[in-house]
């Protein structure tokens, strides 16, 4: 690969004409720019995207931050490729590049973007699972860097935020297995400080008080958000002296894991009893019986906070005025038949 010197010397005109060329600038005549183009592909140039970027103060590169470890890949899914691709069909309309920041679960998540930030990777950062005072979102409203946060926390008094109705889902769950006539209800719950969790618990607690039902919290069931959380949650379940009669998960493919410990013990998910899911993930979607779950379009959420991130910036704010800086983002119930089953029946 030349450099733009190199390719200068093996075209005979000077380093600047180069550069007006490659960088299509007017007072180029069309035979030059002909002649640069066609030897910087010969020749293998690659423009110095880095000291291009020093000059100008930018990047034009997102970052993306999540979680990274051993269990979140074994138990991936498609969430956050649903989301990136909302957000790429935002950001391409304006030549920016994003990229996947994963941090390590076992670094200090703010360190981590410390370092992402110092090295001046990226102009603007999306962060991923906030927790319940989150140092990152203090820190970049601190250093006036451009950012969104998918999910909520308590830290700082007024940044962009999109998240989940956690506390929708824990509601509207409750209420329809009330209905059913459950009275012993089960929630899971990451065992993080993930705010999520708090909110997940808290409108679970309010819409069993809206019945006159007390809150018991040895049916909150703190695990990982995994398969393996799922078969963990069932282990504790079946464990209590007196088992709930219905249980809510925090997370989509903990049903996986939930389905098999039960059906190792013999009781039987929509029989004995009733699982309400989380989201509509795919590999969840194999399940017997059919999984209620919630659904969301990520496609959507990915360009709520594409725009939302841009009109943060001043360089794009001009093209998304009045955006709402905070967002709570809908799930719609998708009845299947694990929570089907008059609870009667088990008596």
């Amino acid at each position: 690969m030349k450099g733009i010197r190199q390719l200068a010397e093996h075209l005979n005109i000077s380093i600047g004409t180069v550069s007006r060329a490659l960088n299509g600038k007017p007072d180029v005549n069309q035979e030059t720019r002909r002649r640069v183009l066609a030897a910087a592909e010969e020749l293998g140039y690659v423009a110095n995207q880095s000291g291009r970027s020093l000059r100008q103060g930018e990047t034009k590169v997102i970052g993306l931050m999540i979680e990274s470890s051993k269990e979140t890949v074994e138990n991936a899914d498609n969430f956050f490729l649903g989301v990136t691709s909302g957000l790429q069909s935002v950001f391409a309309r304006h030549k920016l590049d994003l990229i996947m920041l994963p941090c390590p679960s076992d670094e200090d998540p703010h360190e981590y973007l410390k370092r992402m930030v110092a090295r001046r990777i990226v102009d603007a950062m999306i962060i991923s699972d906030t927790q319940r005072v989150d140092r990152r979102i203090d820190f970049l409203s601190r250093a006036k860097i451009p950012f969104v946060a998918l999910g909520r926390s308590l830290s700082a008094s007024n940044f962009p935020w999109i998240d989940l109705d956690f506390e929708g889902v824990a509601d509207h769950a409750v209420e329809r297995l009330i209905a059913l006539g459950h009275r012993r209800i089960a929630i899971t719950a990451p065992s993080s400080e993930a705010n999520l969790g708090y909110l997940f618990i808290e409108s679970y607690r309010r819409a069993l008080e809206r019945h006159d039902i007390p809150f018991d919290p040895s049916l909150v069931i703190r695990v990982r958000s995994s398969e393996q959380g799922g078969y963990q949650a069932a282990h504790e379940l079946l464990l209590l002296e007196e088992r709930p009669t219905a249980v809510i998960l925090i997370y989509e493919l903990m049903a996986i894991g939930l389905y098999r410990r039960l059906m190792e013990s013999g009781v039987m998910p929509g029989r004995d009893l009733a699982v309400i899911g989380f989201r509509d993930a795919p590999r969840a979607r194999f399940l017997q019986p059919s999984l209620s779950c919630f659904r969301i379009s990520l496609y959507d959420l990915g360009v709520a906070l594409g725009r939302m991130l841009l009109a943060t910036m001043p360089a794009y704010r001009q093209f998304y005025p009045g955006g709402d800086r905070n967002i709570i983002w809908p799930l719609e119930l998708m009845s299947g038949e694990s929570d089907a089953f008059d609870v009667g029946a088990m008596v």
